[in-house]
């Protein structure tokens, strides 16, 4: 797993040995994450050490100074209506799509026409019955004047064409204004063809609320999210071994380079085991791979989270330019997340020498045979089914890779989970014939944490394990 090698620990959990928390999962994952750092809270379970991959980095980044509870209170992260539109259809898609069907429904006007009288004659009779008429002499009147041939050709194919070219407008100036400076290949027509979603909102919620944990009871105004990120790392640095205050990992992945990134913010004694490799070319590959947040790599926590949020083929990559002086000479490189990167996690935590890892996921087991659910059907139920799976096959490989060499892992997952990574108005489930939502995913997971860990784990190793009544 490493270049450095270790036995797995026979010894059972200790509140004593280095504990990491590694929160992995795609968005409504993050409302299941919040439930289990509430209980960890209220139990009062020891972290050393929290990791983040996806959505997880979120609810890494409030749990290392001390602030996880902004996620599950009553004016908490995934409390507020904002949660909901964490990933939006991109905007200016939505606006080409109406354009589209507007055309079509602007070409069926003579078919709508003829359908609209069997409606309007039947009225009629009815309103003669009644001494009342006139609605079919006028309908009449207006489709002969509409539909006129001398008149038909003019007017529906000048408006069908106007709708066109306005959603055709709209995704090109959408692509001009969001291109980057790489050069990209292909035929032009593509690049008007944007990823489906977007996730700035959800970005710009996760900042704003960190904003409002910062900033305490000021009011001032709040500053980008670079400089944002630069206030959080500083004060994390400053506060690193108080109360509360825990070392930081984020893994996203390099499309362009092909291979893992991790941002890591460790103690002073930990940063000669994060950066040192026996081999200079070991080590300058590290230089590429590893940014150290304590340093100049601070200046790219804004971009970590940033990709952490990118979903693979669902929105765009993040674009990121590294400094001219760095490893990667001032390339910018495109990032985003990927579930199988949470193997890459765990080997950088042993490296920083975490003996037990406390592993968060909101994908639930495969059940076995007869229990197969009906595919879904809809854009945001088609990519969330191959992120839940993608996500399911990596935890499976991370508790089968410790098993046979690395720290002693515990595993936190529902056992069934019908909200899928992007249901955030809730999903169906075939099992109960209802649509559970956040809050229901966020108590589970509250539950899930008691019953497989702290109550069987740490209970068991005599640790004082708080009270379930607050919930």
């Amino acid at each position: 797993m490493t270049d450095r090698g270790f036995a797995p620990p026979s010894d059972p959990y200790s509140p004593r040995r280095r504990t990491a928390l590694v929160l992995t999962g795609t968005g409504t994952a993050g409302a299941y994450h919040a439930g289990v750092l509430r209980a960890l809270h209220e139990a009062g379970v020891k972290i050393d050490v929290v990791a983040g991959r996806g959505v997880g980095a979120i609810g890494a980044l409030f749990a290392a100074v001390d602030g996880a509870q902004r996620l599950w209170d009553d004016r908490g992260f995934w409390r507020g209506q904002a949660a909901r539109r964490m990933y939006v259809w991109l905007p200016a898609l939505r606006f080409a799509v109406v354009c589209l069907a507007a055309a079509v429904l602007v070409v069926a006007i003579p078919l709508l026409s003829v359908a609209a009288g069997l409606v309007v004659f039947p009225l009629d009779f009815v309103l003669k019955l009644f001494g009342a008429s006139g609605i079919a002499d006028s309908y009449v009147q207006f489709v002969q004047q509409a539909l006129a041939p001398a008149v038909l050709p003019t007017w529906l194919p000048r408006l069908a064409v106007l709708v066109l070219a306005a959603g055709a407008v709209t995704l090109v100036a959408t692509t001009w204004r969001n291109r980057d400076r790489r050069r990209k290949r292909g035929a032009i027509w593509w690049r008007a063809v944007p990823s489906p979603l977007s996730a700035m909102p959800g970005l710009d919620y996760c900042w704003a609320t960190m904003w409002d944990l910062i900033r305490g009871a000021t009011r001032v105004k709040a500053p980008g999210r670079i400089d944002l990120a630069r206030r959080y790392a500083e004060m994390l640095i400053e506060n690193l071994g108080q109360p509360g205050f825990r070392e930081l990992f984020i893994t996203v992945h390099d499309l362009d380079a092909r291979r893992d990134l991790v941002f890591a913010l460790v103690s002073e004694a930990r940063r000669r085991d994060l950066i040192r490799r026996p081999s200079s070319q070991a080590a300058d590959a590290r230089r590429g791979e590893v940014f150290d947040l304590t340093g100049l790599g601070r200046d790219h926590l804004s971009d970590a989270v940033a990709a952490s949020l990118a979903l693979p083929l669902g929105t765009e990559p993040h674009p990121v330019t590294f400094a001219a002086e760095g490893f990667w000479r001032g390339e910018t490189h495109r990032l985003c997340d990927r579930p199988g990167s949470l193997l890459r996690l765990i080997e950088e935590l042993t490296l920083v020498d975490v003996e037990q890892i406390i592993l968060v996921s909101a994908a639930a087991d495969s059940p076995g045979p007869h229990a197969l659910a009906p595919p879904r059907l809809d854009g945001r139920g088609r990519i969330g089914e191959y992120l839940q799976s993608f996500e399911a096959a990596a935890v499976r490989d991370a508790t089968q890779l410790c098993s046979e060499s690395g720290p002693r892992l515990y595993v936190v997952r529902p056992p069934h989970n019908p909200v899928g990574p992007l249901d955030f108005d809730g999903g169906f489930d075939d099992r109960s014939d209802r649509r559970p939502g956040l809050a229901e995913l966020m108590s589970r997971g509250y539950e899930d944490v008691y019953h497989q860990f702290i109550e069987p784990v740490v209970g068991a190793s005599g640790e004082h394990v708080g009270v379930r009544e607050r919930l």
